[in-house]
């Protein structure tokens, strides 16, 4: 098994293997599993090629393998709580699988057709009135040009018109009730509860990221041209931030909806979207090595995880004077970055099939 390279300190923070494990293939997608799980956190990790691994936190152990998609898994999504635990997957094979992570057993398949389905989306129902009931949380499922909303049993609750182009990405709003989908031309916003489209945001140029601000504010996406645009939904504001070396496929905030991190070259680029916006400010750029292929915030606090093609994973405070906080040498790049709920851990998939979980401490 490839073995990451000693953590270095710098500035108060390391990071030290907690433990590893290893996929048959590239690691396509991982996630942690929501707080709460009776036996306590696990992580869920997907290769290319189609198995499922969910292994416990404390100790790295198996605790389940799952067959996955037959020809290969394309995304994860565990469903948000309350309720009972519940993964779910979409695959080459066109459908949707439900999964019970405590007794690793399979629930069901939803076929969706022939598209692979590529991205999956938790969206949690509108926020009831005072002394109402809220209604059921819903699974988006994008398929080709097609849109699909699931109930929790994996029925299908509604269809949607088809999209212009191929849908490359979903993003659930913060607070509930609606989804943004993004293709080329574009991203629809569609409301969860009754399917209608609430706004329809013109991008004349391929989407490969899109993602939500925690404070439901700012939309983004990260484009083909290259480039970052900005919207402000609820005011019908945008704005657009050029110049990037490559694809922008990377977006992640921060817990506080100020600050957020964009992939797209040899710098991880960190605006400041506090007040008015970035628009005319000088981002904060964080060096790396090689190309930066993964970025993420923590969920709560403010610390920073990037990864670049050459194997490097650094911790990062964008807010400081010296920003750099830990290194990690990888022996391969890293596909996909996670923490755990409570933010003490940093699960890291990588393209040879490595998977690593990192503590963090102070």
């Amino acid at each position: 098994m490839d073995k990451p390279g000693p953590a270095a300190n710098a500035r108060g923070m390391e990071l030290t293997k907690y433990w590893a494990a290893t996929l048959d293939d590239y690691v396509i997608d991982l996630g942690w599993s929501p707080a709460g799980l009776a036996g306590g956190p696990v992580l869920a990790t997907a290769s290319a090629a189609g198995p499922i691994a969910l292994h416990a936190l404390a100790d790295g152990r198996l605790l389940h393998p799952l067959p996955g998609h037959e020809h290969g898994t394309n995304a994860l999504a565990w469903a948000p709580g309350p309720g009972p635990a519940l993964l779910v997957s979409g695959g080459q094979d066109g459908s949707v699988k439900r999964w019970d992570p405590v007794a690793g057993q399979h629930l069901g398949t939803t076929h969706l057709g022939s598209a692979w389905v590529e991205h999956l989306a938790w969206v949690a129902p509108t926020p009831p009135a005072p002394g109402g009931t809220a209604g059921p949380a819903r699974l988006f499922a994008a398929a080709g040009r097609a849109l699909t909303a699931l109930a929790v049993d994996g029925s299908v609750a509604r269809t949607f018109p088809p999209a212009a182009k191929t849908l490359t990405a979903l993003a659930a709003h913060p607070r509930g009730g609606a989804l943004a989908a993004a293709g080329y031309g574009g991203v629809s916003i569609w409301d969860a509860d009754d399917g209608l489209r609430q706004k329809e945001l013109v991008y004349q140029n391929g989407i490969h990221a899109l993602v939500w601000s925690p404070d439901g504010r700012w939309l983004v996406s990260g484009n083909q041209d290259p480039s970052v645009h900005l919207w402000i939904p609820e005011q019908d504001l945008e704005f657009h931030m050029s110049g990037y070396e490559g694809k922008v496929k990377f977006l992640s905030f921060d817990c506080s909806s100020r600050w957020l991190a964009t992939s797209g070259g040899r710098d991880a680029c960190v605006w400041d979207c506090a007040g008015a916006g970035p628009e005319g400010r000088e981002p904060v750029m964080l060096p790396h090595e090689a190309p930066v292929c993964a970025v993420r915030f923590q969920n709560t606090h403010g610390l920073l995880a990037t990864g670049s093609a050459e194997g490097t994973v650094q911790l990062w405070s964008p807010e400081r004077r010296q920003p750099l906080r830990a290194t990690v040498r990888m022996p391969s790049p890293a596909t996909r970055l996670a923490w755990s709920a409570d933010d003490a851990f940093l699960a890291i998939g990588t393209e040879r099939g490595a998977v690593y979980v990192l503590a963090c401490r102070a």
